[in-house]
């Protein structure tokens, strides 16, 4: 197994308010992001295509509102954004991590702001293992 360089732009610091969209079009939304939207259950997305900026915001159930996952150990929550993203051209090939705003009592992420490409478990294997294939002491 080879060193990796620690990139420590990839690891939120504690208590700072992320959201990941991950690969496919889940956005998960760390503790501190979650009670910016005052731990809301049910929300609406909304999307500013001008500044192409992102929102989440609490509503109360209907039809145009998506429920989210309830709180994992790590405080994750996790809302279905796959359909959100495909109609407004969001990339989801890699999972990419930004920090939220609040605007109006909005959870908001500018998808042209600076973001971190995060990297799961799984893709590092697969890339290592590429990689070595690659390599021409193989």
């Amino acid at each position: 197994m080879a060193f990796e360089v620690f990139d420590k732009r990839s690891a939120p610091m504690k208590g700072t308010p992320s959201v990941t969209v991950q690969r496919r079009g889940i956005v998960s939304i760390n503790g501190p992001a979650h009670k910016l939207i005052k731990g809301a259950q049910v929300v609406e997305l909304l999307f500013d295509k001008e500044r192409r900026v992102m929102a989440i915001r609490p509503a109360e159930p209907s039809a145009r509102t998506y429920e989210m996952r309830e709180p994992s150990k790590s405080g994750q929550t996790l809302v279905s954004a796959v359909a959100f993203m495909e109609a407004y051209d969001i990339d989801t090939t890699v999972s990419r991590r930004y920090e939220p705003f609040e605007e109006d009592g909005m959870l908001c992420i500018n998808f042209n702001g600076p973001s971190i490409d995060i990297q799961g478990n799984r893709t590092k294997k697969q890339n290592a293992e590429e990689a070595d294939e690659r390599s021409p002491m193989h």
